[in-house]
């Protein structure tokens, strides 16, 4: 393992006003308190693997905190691991024996005596029971109370209280009934047309029309724009919202291409939009990085969707056109420190896109690929490009886990320098030995309106012959 020469070992302690202040850890509106402690990290374990474990492990490194990795068969050799103070073998490829077995993730904590665990996103990070476990063993989950990923991960239980919140929802059915005929009774009441999602389908899963049980209705807005809106809060009951994303451009319901801020938001619609992500948080006593998933029809009006109560990965572009960390704050906010900012502190600076580079054929529907990573050259790192990664040359992006490469990201004063920015940057990007969305990015960042901004949910079927043109094959005179 590679020995890391700049961690600084050494706690963290900063200087924090009224220590003493109550925070609320109970589930809905209901208010309990406890009392809020400074508590320093001096050694965390990254409970994840590729881009976001290195991505962790470097802010920890800035901050002197010593980290800990974790890892299965096909990452032994992986750069997570040769980034980390500390390396723990976890299990086999499968993540099932792996990368979700909460009792070896915690066996290491004690072993390594991590004072605190980072979830990154996917896996255990939007699990209710390892955070309740991170509590029993008195190791910090940093993340938010597991009431709050228990309340906002049920559909129906989340709509709820949003709604008594005054957040925006979609109306719908949530009843315990969920034969065809009571369906079709309540969407008619509801309006056609309607989508069918299962009340534990976050991340665009099971949002096609079944008819089985656990699942409700929600009307479904055509040409809708996904926006994300960043949340966070801490211990001391303060609250900021951090501007809105947009993700609409999606393929198998999973986003591809990220910016912010959203283009044609309005500051009024932006307010309200942050507003209602703070009533959110507030609602279910959060405290950490959050993400409230609205969607905008094209009269600007928004509805809430879902909240990811974890660190997404499109989080890069928040921290571009804020100036911020987002992973230092969710460690100073998880020891027990006060958010770094006000809210008016933050204000949008510029614009920033992420394009994710995936392992994939978008040519045969976006199928994932895996082998031999033989070559990538990314662009020159400047202050406005950024290159989010865990994986090297040699390296093998494995079969058993996510085919992101790498996320590109970059900032420009207004979007449309961000955006030429973008193109030149994926026109630098090159990767050999896998098929990648590189080609597939560029014609996207190129089309006219994706340049305008006319973006939506179904913007790629809706250009599929344009970003898919028809390639010409060769006439039999000329094979001749």
């Amino acid at each position: 393992m590679e020995e890391v020469n700049d961690v600084r070992k050494m706690s963290i302690e900063h200087e924090v006003e009224d220590l003493n202040v109550t925070w609320s850890v109970c589930s809905g509106n209901q208010k309990c308190h406890t009392q809020a402690k400074i508590q320093p990290i001096k050694k965390v374990l990254i409970a994840n693997r590729g881009e976001i474990a290195c991505r962790v492990i470097r802010t920890a490194r800035k901050m002197g905190i010593e980290s800990v990795a974790v890892f299965s068969d096909p990452d032994r050799n992986s750069l997570h691991v040769s980034m980390a103070d500390e390396a723990y073998y976890i299990g086999p490829a499968a993540v099932q024996q792996s990368y979700l077995r909460s009792d070896k993730v915690l066996k290491a904590a004690k072993e390594s005596r991590a004072q605190a665990i980072h979830p990154g996103y996917g896996f255990l990070s939007e699990n209710t029971e390892f955070a309740e476990s991170c509590e029993k063993e008195n190791i910090i989950f940093i993340g938010p109370p597991a009431s709050a990923i228990r309340d906002m991960g049920i559909k129906s239980t989340s709509k709820y209280i949003m709604s008594s919140a005054g957040v925006p929802v979609v109306g719908g059915y949530h009843g315990e009934e969920q034969s065809p005929e009571k369906l079709f009774e309540e969407a008619k009441k509801i309006g056609f047309p309607v989508m069918i999602k299962a009340v534990r389908g976050g991340g665009g899963k099971a949002s096609k029309i079944y008819i089985f049980s656990k699942k409700f209705c929600i009307p479904l807005v055509v040409f809708i724009e996904a926006i994300s809106q960043k949340v966070f809060g801490d211990k001391h009951d303060n609250y900021v919202y951090l501007f809105e994303r947009d993700c609409s451009v999606q393929r198998r319901h999973q986003k591809i291409i990220e910016e912010a801020p959203a283009p044609g938001v309005t500051s009024e619609v932006r307010k309200r939009l942050g507003e209602s992500a703070v009533k959110a948080a507030r609602a279910v006593n959060y405290v950490g990085a959050g993400t409230v998933e609205f969607i905008l029809d094209r009269n600007y009006d928004f509805y809430f969707m879902e909240m990811n109560t974890r660190l997404q990965v499109e989080h890069p572009v928040t921290e571009m056109i804020t100036g911020t960390d987002l992973v230092e704050w969710q460690i100073r906010v998880a020891s027990g420190e006060r958010l770094p900012m006000t809210q008016e502190d933050l204000s949008v600076n510029g614009h920033s896109f992420e394009g994710r580079i995936y392992a994939e054929n978008p040519e045969n529907n976006f199928l994932p690929g895996a082998g031999v990573l033989k070559r990538m050259a990314v662009p020159t790192l400047q202050p406005h490009i950024r290159i989010e990664t865990g994986v090297r040359e040699a390296d093998e992006v494995s079969v058993h886990y996510d085919p992101m490469i790498a996320k590109l990201v970059v900032w420009g004063k207004d979007r449309q320098s961000a955006l030429t920015r973008l193109a030149a940057a994926l026109n630098e990007f090159n990767v050999v030995g896998l098929n990648t969305n590189v080609e597939f990015l560029k014609t996207l960042s190129r089309h006219t309106k994706f340049e305008e901004g006319d973006v939506h949910t179904d913007f790629i079927p809706q250009h599929y012959e344009d970003l898919f043109p028809v390639k010409e094959t060769p006439s039999s005179d000329y094979c001749k």
